[in-house]
């Protein structure tokens, strides 16, 4: 491996553990400032006090977004968009480049791809691209893969997750985001069909905190590698214990019990 790609890497995952925690704060260009967004410099500040291994923006936040003091954090900027207001929002464009990321000392890129979309023609082509000029420059990438579009019957099908997987993996991607299938034994087989670490997206807000904590949990048992949560995390009510508690599941190996006693008792 490129030496500056394994540097960076171990400022996204713990090189102890192989895991991560990354932290994306990307809603704003596709729903606009949500609560949890609207001063994005005390939600980095949370996350990265409560252990947090990156925090995930798009290039014009970095400014306002990034660190000044407390505990650092690395940094993953997003090359993809979309809005929810456009008749297409599953169709991502790009809107930055791996230069652009360097410029502002970002560790990693992102890019989002929905398989089974319309345009996914042009989101494979975006990502093969930015993951060829990436590993030019020795920059990690994180593919986002998700499969919506109107063949798709059911995105948490572990066939179609493993598919996903796969796809970001073979087209260059350092670490791979998915949809957790939702059991250990069909989620341990799309990490196991992957040689690159696979962390899970958070989806739409948990109706508790005991869900994502379990579910957490269950993806490290089935040798995922951490997790890659928004609004489940930023929209809690504390989320730098919140943070806390994950963190001692995804490198420390608690149990579900542990974690929410963690966060109960508010150390």
């Amino acid at each position: 491996m490129h030496l500056g790609k394994a540097l960076r890497l171990e400022r996204i995952v713990n090189r102890n553990t192989g895991r991560t925690i990354i932290v994306p704060l990307d809603h704003g260009v596709t729903v606009g400032p949500i609560y949890g967004l609207v001063d994005l410099r005390e939600t980095v500040d949370k996350v990265a006090e409560g252990g947090a291994n990156a925090v995930l923006m798009h290039k014009g936040l970095v400014r306002c977004g990034h660190r000044e003091h407390g505990r650092d954090v690395g940094l993953i900027v997003h090359l993809s968009a979309s809005t929810a207001l456009s008749p297409y929002p599953n169709a991502k464009t790009l809107v930055g480049s791996v230069e652009d990321a360097i410029k502002l000392g970002a560790d990693a890129v992102s890019v989002h791809v929905n398989i089974g979309d319309e345009s996914e023609r042009q989101m494979l082509s975006d990502l093969g691209n930015v993951s060829s000029r990436a590993a030019e420059w020795g920059i990690p990438v994180l593919a986002m893969v998700y499969a919506r579009g109107p063949k798709i019957e059911n995105e948490f099908d572990p066939q179609v997750v493993a598919h996903c997987a796969r796809l970001g993996e073979e087209l260059g991607a350092d670490v791979v985001k998915v949809v957790y299938t939702g059991d250990i034994e069909s989620f341990s087989k799309i990490v196991d069909a992957c040689c690159v670490p696979v962390v899970i997206a958070g989806g739409p807000k948990l109706e508790n905190t005991r869900q994502l904590v379990q579910m957490v949990h269950d993806s490290i048992e089935a040798g995922g590698a951490g997790l890659s949560v928004g609004r489940n995390i930023f929209q809690a009510e504390a989320p730098d214990r919140l943070v806390r508690a994950l963190h001692q599941i995804v490198h420390e190996d608690y149990s579900v019990e542990q974690a929410l006693s963690l966060l109960e008792s508010g150390e």
